[in-house]
């Protein structure tokens, strides 16, 4: 039995007819970044599972913000007058980036080569996606830092926010389309934030406190690229691709409210964040901003995985995560001073997000494990005793 039953039996009878479908037109990928990664899949092992790449990658970018966080946890480590992230360190962090870059990208290449493609490994890659963002946002952000030069903290947040939104458009497409469109930002970001952590070791922290050019820093085009490139290329795209759907008659969904309802739980996130950061009595997000964006990061993870479900399943997407309802109290207390010590009820609650995201995800990933007979991480077959 799992450990809880998150997926219910209308969804697994719509993962049974699921096929997975995606646009991939990035010329990097492409052109580039798919021949690389079919050269390196010819030389895995036939017996490795396709979700323990997945994971494994993924673990590489925890270690990454981990790293940072003992270097850097406050992000005042790259302002000038500070003791900076040693060098050894950005080389580890570009190193590890791109492996975990590679290693999503070889994972569906070794399902497809061993003949083990399954519903579970989409959903396995994606969710752990979702969860993938606010860990290299943060260490990015170690790169800049809060001083003169850097990004002050209330900024970081509201950039978090523009990638998490960036993220579950393209699932919110493919929950109303049936189709994946893969955003072109994702694999040249992932490739500039490695190369720049590999050029951060070579040329110190020290290098990205002079302008690019007249007064404009680097910070300011770091920026300036991840606000653009949201709110030019990638909403747009989204927004054209749903609207010629439904023009178009083949629409998943009955109406544009039922289109648009996978955001309502997420911009109820937003809102109740923002809230905290702009009314806490002691300016939480200064004094806590790592573990407040891992606390927004693994929410959003939470909610993003449970659309992910319905939208791979095609059923109506739920309008409210129940995460949500202890999360207005808790921000409630904050604001209004019922809880005192903010910095201790940051760190419960935190615990209790990831805590709660990863019964979820355990119990999501034995559900299917159990439903299509098969290992969540080995190629061998479950015993029919």
């Amino acid at each position: 039995m799992a450990l809880y039953e998150y997926v219910t039996k209308e969804q697994l009878a719509g993962f049974d007819r699921y096929k997975y479908s995606a646009v991939d037109t990035n010329p990097l990928s492409v052109y580039v970044m798919h021949p690389f990664w079919n050269f390196l899949v010819k030389f895995l092992p036939t017996w490795l599972a396709p979700n323990l790449i997945t994971f494994t990658g993924f673990m590489f970018l925890v270690l990454n913000f981990l790293m940072l966080a003992f270097y850097d946890f406050d992000f005042t480590a790259s302002s000038a007058g500070n003791q900076h992230v040693p060098s050894w360190v950005w080389v580890a962090a570009g190193i590890f980036n791109f492996l975990a870059y590679t290693l999503d990208g070889v994972d569906g290449k070794q399902a497809r080569r061993t003949n083990s493609s399954t519903p579970l490994g989409e959903l396995f890659d994606h969710g752990l996606d979702s969860w993938a963002c606010i860990f290299f946002v943060a260490t990015v952000y170690s790169i800049f830092g809060r001083g003169e030069s850097g990004v002050g903290v209330v900024t970081l947040y509201f950039i978090l926010w523009v990638v998490l939104f960036s993220f579950i458009l393209s699932h919110w497409e493919k929950y109303n389309t049936g189709i994946l469109f893969l955003p072109w930002g994702y694999d040249i970001s992932q490739v500039t934030i490695s190369l720049v952590y590999l050029v951060t070791a070579m040329v110190g922290v020290e290098t990205w406190y002079q302008p690019v050019i007249f007064n404009l820093l680097y910070r300011d085009l770091f920026t300036f690229m991840i606000i653009g490139c949201s709110f030019t290329v990638t909403l747009p795209m989204s927004l054209y691709n749903v609207l010629k759907a439904y023009r178009s008659n083949t629409l998943k969904h009955s109406s544009l409210y039922e289109a648009f309802l996978p955001f309502l739980s997420p911009v109820l996130l937003f809102v109740l964040s923002t809230a905290w950061v702009i009314f806490s009595p002691s300016k939480i997000v200064d004094l806590q901003p790592r573990i407040y964006c891992l606390m927004v990061g693994t929410a959003f993870a939470n909610v993003t995985c449970k659309l992910i479900v319905c939208q791979m399943s095609n059923t109506r997407c739920e309008p409210l995560t129940w995460l949500l309802l202890p999360m207005t109290v808790v921000v409630g207390g904050a604001v209004t001073g019922v809880f005192t010590n903010e910095t201790l009820l940051l760190y419960l609650w935190t615990a209790a997000v990831i805590l709660t995201h990863i019964h979820y995800g355990v119990s999501v990933v034995k559900q299917l494990s159990d439903h299509f007979s098969i290992f969540a991480f080995s190629l061998k077959k479950p015993s029919r005793d």
